[in-house]
């Protein structure tokens, strides 16, 4: 019988030295349970380990976005910005470098993607946030352009996001409560075809609105 208080994990690696360690890692822990490409479902997460987010990479994203993972964790030795953003419109919701990826930050990852939650270093998502403002202030709004498709009260739970706060926070800081928040980011997902949060974050930043 099943645990289902623990969370499904499939491991990827690029070489099996890291894919053994991850998953030596994750077996002592009672909150997260492995398993095979054959037995995972939706809830499954899937955590990728890797040095570099090269093209063999890419391919092995592309193919699990197509399998169906929607809650994908990706642990970096490197991870450009531009590489972070490719990263999420193939369904990675958080990501972590591999110097700081312990089997506690391991956990909290996994266990945020399984809640539809994501995660980015702080200095990432601050150098992804100051690009797209740079490019508003200095590109558009000289111009008159403003790219739109988002309400005002859909930003500010976007914004409130990308800045890592989780529903409750977002509601208290809004006061909205916690179903109206989760009304509205389901609606901003839907409406743009998006997969999770973390995918509606980065559509955010592509299209500043944020």
């Amino acid at each position: 019988m099943l645990d289902t208080n623990r969370t499904p994990v499939v491991v990827r690696a690029t070489d099996p030295i890291l894919h053994s360690g991850v998953c030596m890692a994750l077996r002592s822990r009672d909150d997260v349970r492995l398993v095979d490409g054959e037995s995972a479902d939706a809830s499954t997460v899937a955590l990728l380990v890797t040095d570099r987010l090269d093209d063999a990479m890419t391919k092995l994203l592309s193919s699990l976005h197509h399998q169906g993972f929607t809650r994908i964790v990706l642990v970096a030795g490197e991870v450009d910005d531009n590489e972070i953003l490719s990263a999420i419109e193939h369904g990675v919701c958080a990501v972590a470098r591999r110097a700081e990826a312990g089997p506690e930050v391991l956990v909290r990852l996994i266990k945020a993607a399984a809640a539809g939650e994501g995660a980015l270093p702080p200095d990432m998502l601050g150098r992804l946030l100051n690009r797209v403002s740079k490019l508003q202030r200095q590109v558009l709004q000289p111009r008159g352009l403003h790219i739109g498709g988002m309400s005002k009260r859909e930003t500010e739970v976007i914004r409130l996001v990308a800045s890592g706060l989780s529903t409750q926070e977002i509601a208290d800081e809004l006061c909205y409560s916690q179903r109206t928040v989760k009304s509205i980011l389901h609606d901003v997902t839907n409406r743009f075809q998006l997969r999770n949060r973390s995918h509606a974050v980065a559509y955010a930043l592509r299209e500043g609105l944020i």
